[in-house]
């Protein structure tokens, strides 16, 4: 359908006007140039059937169609035609100048708009300083906003109603502009200092992975302690958003950050005379070699939980001699296998057992401790412990053991179903997530 080519002439329109309130319509038509009659005549050029129609207007449509006196075409489609061709600046402007709300309205209840057009008008709205659901528009605009962009609405059609639909929506979004638009509507802005309502809400935004660095930014300088934690525990915090929350001096806020894994070089370097904030930064940051040599002297056992550490670094701990260092390097999860062949040197016992529970360790080290029954515990509870000791295991009597296997998401199904029959392990049977997946992938109605 060309608008251009039905300027200066006349349409029949039986029924009503669907996504265009009828006022909106007519000046629609009217800024197009296009006339509007109820009744054929030789002037019509196009049919259009609307909704609502009357009997009449039904068997009327259906005897001009079967005369093929002129094309029909749906009011979907006209009035589809007629969204693409509004001219955005110029209607917000009108707007603007008029504070028509109504028609505004009008037009964010419109689904044939497009969703840039539709974020901008919301911009618009003024919420009169009540909340999303606390009057009628409000209501209206925000079940709109949520049934133009949530997933799957159809399945899930009370949605629009509930405040948490708009958390649920920003959870599942992946559209920045519609994140950040959210972002700085009226009701979420009284929100920010206080925990209320909205609260789920803007948690959902300061978590989410694409939420833009300017939304962040607004939050850390007008939201609470709460929201800028979450912020500063983001991996992807951005270095001018870590040194505000870093100015903002408030004590929750700064451990938050010292727990950083990309927390800035010398913002650490400035937190590091706190002794709270230098443990957290020695076992989280992702650890550059300025930063270890600082922390090695007085956090070496922190450090060795780090799972950042380096070869180098490593092997820098290894070299402190210390006990307690090296539990920790043989609980890491990321200690280099040369590490653990220096590990497996130490006479400690609780180190032999951490590296048996280490899913690091090479495979052939857990198969020779299998044959000492002293590390059969450690062997049940590693990921990285091959099937068929896994599978001996099970034959074991030892509730800890059983119990550890019933966890480990490397246990073969067929133990997992057996243990599960038994009521002191089905729970953490249920709680498997290697188990749950295969329960969904072979659709056996086996029950959760």
């Amino acid at each position: 359908m060309n608008l251009k080519e039905l300027e200066n002439k006349t349409i029949l329109l039986f029924g009503k006007n669907r996504a265009f309130s009828s006022d909106e319509f007519a000046s629609q038509m009217k800024f197009h140039k296009i006339s509007v009659v109820d009744e054929y005549s030789d002037a019509v050029v196009l049919m259009v059937d609307g909704k609502m129609m009357t009997p009449y207007e039904q068997n009327a449509s259906d005897a001009l169609y079967a005369q093929k006196k002129v094309a029909l075409v749906s009011i979907d489609l006209l009035e589809k035609e007629l969204a693409q061709h509004i001219d955005a600046d110029t209607l917000l402007m009108s707007l603007k100048l008029s504070h028509d709300k109504e028609r505004l309205k009008g037009f964010l209840k419109n689904s044939m708009v497009s969703d840039e057009l539709f974020l901008r008008l919301l911009k618009m709205y003024d919420w009169g300083g009540e909340d999303f659901f606390e009057n009628d528009d409000n209501r209206d605009v925000t079940a709109a906003l949520i049934v133009r962009f949530y997933n799957n609405i159809e399945r899930n059609h009370n949605v629009q109603y509930a405040t948490l639909g708009l958390m649920h929506l920003i959870v599942q979004c992946k559209n920045e502009k519609l994140i950040e638009t959210i972002a700085s509507l009226e009701p979420l802005q009284r929100s920010f200092k206080n925990k209320d309502a909205n609260n789920k809400i803007i948690t959902s935004i300061t978590t989410h992975y694409i939420t833009p660095p300017n939304v962040l930014s607004k939050l850390v300088k007008t939201s609470n302690s709460y929201v800028k934690t979450l912020i500063a525990m983001r991996e992807d915090c951005p270095k001018n958003i870590q040194e505000l929350l870093y100015e903002s001096g408030e004590e929750e806020v700064l451990e938050a950050l010292s727990c950083n894994v990309d927390l800035d070089k010398n913002i650490a370097k400035k937190m590091i005379a706190n002794k709270t904030y230098a443990k957290n930064i020695a076992t989280y940051m992702r650890l550059k070699n300025e930063i270890f040599d600082i922390l090695s002297l007085q956090h070496g056992l922190d450090l060795a939980h780090n799972e950042t550490l380096t070869l180098k670094m490593q092997k820098a701990l290894i070299c402190i001699h210390d006990e307690n260092i090296m539990l920790a390097l043989s609980s890491n999860k990321r200690v280099d296998k040369n590490i653990i062949e220096e590990l497996f040197l130490e006479v400690c016992e609780e180190v032999h057992h951490n590296l048996y529970a280490n899913s690091n360790t090479p495979k052939e080290k857990l198969e020779e401790a299998y044959k000492n029954r002293e590390y059969h515990p450690s062997l049940s509870t590693n990921t990285s412990t091959p099937e068929h000791i896994l599978q001996k295991l099970s034959e074991s009597n030892d509730a800890k053991i059983l119990e550890a296997l019933a966890k480990n998401e490397s246990t073969p199904v067929a133990v997992l179903y057996q243990l599960q029959l038994e009521s002191r392990y089905e729970r953490f049977v249920k709680e498997n997530t290697a188990f749950g997946k295969h329960i969904q992938t072979q659709n056996i109605g086996w029950e959760v």
